[in-house]
């Protein structure tokens, strides 16, 4: 288990280099940006932020397949790695044996700018070296796991590159903070997250002005908690908390009225939904784009709670969160089915979301569609209080 978290965390730097390289070689930043000035609908191939995402895809299964054979599989996400150039050859992105044939790959996908190909290549090709991640020790057979992977969470403030966003409550509403590398491991037949990375290539600015990043990794497996953020792996039932204790409800009977809750938002979340937080949550109510980005915000106690009512993120968005949310304590609810659910059976039995089911009757990516919507939490008062309130509001 120790290898396999090593390795979600090498394959999650390995694609935050990638990231950073696009927006800090000259080269492919000028590729980004002619992508980002241009009013006009571009054909699959010409869109340059998608082959940055199907390569930091291709890599993680190639990186992942390497040292555990047979698990390239099980890797999934939003992406396909087909592409189709000017010249209108379909092209298969991977990470191939050597730089050069890499560069030649993807050469053929950018139109023959091969000056661009050779700089992406290097960043897919470095080496990334991660120390002991004292993880302890769990044995999960490698043919029971599968594995999302979101490339790179919040592409639009990926593309948009903002670098002087303004924190407020030390969140960030916008701006390439946002963006995070999501990878989580989850069992095939029962569907809990195991498993975790968060990777955020652009946590600040150095005196040089480039891009460092940071990540943190959960795993929650059989009786093992243990994570980044801990000192101490924890086993189910230890009341010791690793980080500061989410603030109290105030009262059970008010819901979040009159507590210190506090929650982050997403811009695209319902007003009635907004506005009863804003109401209600005395604690503050935040914005933030991205949903890795959201939860990141929970897991490092900036806020309590992140809700969304609505059915656009997915499971490569939400199951590597969800492993390091679990691994503190808390958890990723399915909001509409709590809600559904009777209250009698208490906080314990509230409907978790899932990830080795499809919706049967949707199709595409829609089939992994959180479709309920989701609350992040460390703390099952917090979800029972959030729950409380949303009772008063049709969703």
């Amino acid at each position: 288990m120790s290898e396999l978290m090593v390795a979600l965390v090498q394959a999650s730097e390995k694609a935050a280099n990638i990231a950073r390289s696009c927006r800090q070689d000259e080269t492919l930043f000028s590729l980004l940006i002619e992508e980002k000035k241009s009013d006009k609908n571009k054909k699959f191939s010409a869109d340059f932020k998608t082959l940055a995402d199907v390569l930091v895809q291709e890599v993680i299964k190639h990186d992942i397949g390497k040292r555990f054979p047979g698990l390239e599989n099980n890797i999934f996400g939003e992406e396909t790695n087909e592409f189709m150039n000017g010249l209108g050859e379909r092209i298969q992105v991977m990470l191939c044996e050597r730089d050069a044939d890499t560069a030649r790959l993807l050469s053929k996908v950018l139109d023959g700018n091969m000056q661009a190909a050779e700089a992406l290549a290097s960043a897919a090709h470095q080496d990334v070296i991660i120390p002991d991640l004292q993880t302890g020790s769990v044995h999960i057979p490698i043919h029971n796991l599968g594995v999302w992977v979101d490339p790179i969470d919040s592409t639009l403030q990926y593309i948009k590159g903002i670098s002087n966003s303004v924190p407020e409550g030390s969140i960030y509403s916008r701006g390439l903070q946002c963006v995070t590398v999501l990878i989580g491991a989850y069992d095939l037949q029962t569907g809990e997250p195991l498993m975790g990375v968060i990777n955020q290539p652009f946590a600040e600015m150095d005196d040089s002005k480039r891009w460092q990043g940071r990540f943190f990794w959960g795993i929650s497996a059989g009786p093992l908690s243990v994570n980044s953020l801990s000192s101490t792996p924890l086993t189910r039932g230890d009341s010791t908390h690793p980080l500061p204790t989410p603030n109290p409800v105030a009262d059970p009977s008010l819901g979040v009225r009159g507590s210190k809750l506090s929650t982050v938002l997403s811009t695209r979340e319902v007003k009635r939904v907004k506005a009863l937080f804003q109401d209600c949550c005395e604690g503050g109510v935040y914005y933030a784009s991205g949903a890795g980005y959201k939860a990141l915000c929970v897991i490092l106690g900036l806020v309590d709670v992140y809700v969304f009512t609505e059915d656009s993120t997915y499971k490569w968005d939400s199951c590597g969160p969800h492993a390091l949310l679990r691994s503190m304590g808390g958890g990723m609810a399915d909001l509409k089915d709590c809600l559904r659910h009777s209250p009698a059976g208490g906080a314990e039995e509230r409907p978790e979301l899932q990830y080795n089911t499809p919706i049967a009757e949707a199709s595409g990516t829609e089939k992994w569609a959180n479709r309920d919507g989701l609350v992040a939490y460390r703390s099952k008062a917090d979800l029972e209080a959030v729950l409380q309130l949303l009772t008063t509001v049709e969703l």
